[in-house]
């Protein structure tokens, strides 16, 4: 994955997923851009970090935050965080961290590492093969359009039973894009917005990987589509 760091450790076959997220100008603060509880921050900036790692194979162990937000949102944070390890299955998900207690922001900020333990190879289908397709599950949402459209975000439990399946590769959409995504995902193939056929929208951030890009084998579709619901859109690309 692009945001993923592996570190091998001295055990056979074992190693370490450390992922990241990091969120600026959105919390309870007058100056904040996005006016929204402290817990809903730390659910979002976790999704993302925790999608990361489980697409990278890893699956989540501890959170590390880092809080500019002062000393009395820390619970309320935590409790953003537990509430997405919760939907994950994580019970007992290990949190640690500082906050800046010297300086007072005028805006919030926060930054959070997830700690995983590899538990699978993640490697990408070959897209030459005839029999791989794509898909889009959820829809790229941004800003405040995240509390207003919540029903469109894939829910995390929705990204682990997918994510979890045989040959299939999941890809969290950030804030560059899905095209962008695209790029990242399929250098060769040079991939341009008149090659993409969907009807979401390509080009537009997904914020807090409201979204993310399914690869898979076309014998897949159906239990893909099972899993998804009304969360799944197909993509297709013309390559010529």
């Amino acid at each position: 994955m692009r945001n993923a760091l592996e570190i091998p450790l001295d055990l056979a076959h074992t190693s370490l997923i450390v992922t990241s997220d990091n969120s600026g100008g959105i919390g309870s603060k007058a100056d904040d851009l996005v006016h929204v509880p402290y817990k809903t921050v730390a659910y979002y900036s976790f999704r993302v970090a925790a999608m990361e790692c489980i697409a990278a194979g890893g699956e989540p162990i501890s959170v590390v935050l880092q809080n500019f937000c002062g000393h009395e949102p820390w619970n309320e944070l935590v409790s953003g965080i537990q509430l997405g390890a919760s939907q994950l299955g994580l019970y007992h998900m290990q949190i640690t961290g500082s906050t800046e207690s010297n300086f007072t922001l005028r805006q919030s900020a926060i930054g959070l590492l997830v700690i995983g333990k590899k538990t699978s190879e993640k490697k990408l289908v070959n897209f030459s093969q005839e029999a791989i397709e794509l898909a889009v599950i959820g829809l790229p949402l941004v800003g405040n359009e995240v509390i207003e459209q919540a029903g469109d975000i894939v829910p995390l439990t929705v990204f682990q039973k997918i994510s979890r399946l045989p040959d299939v590769f999941s890809w969290p959409v950030g804030s560059k894009g899905i095209l962008s995504e695209l790029q990242q995902m399929l250098p060769d193939l040079h991939i341009t917005a008149e090659m993409v056929v969907t009807d979401v929208d390509i080009c537009k951030s997904a914020g807090p990987a409201t979204c993310f890009i399914a690869v898979f084998r076309q014998s897949q579709v159906e239990w893909i589509r099972k899993l998804a619901g009304d969360y799944f859109h197909s993509l297709e690309i013309n390559v010529k």
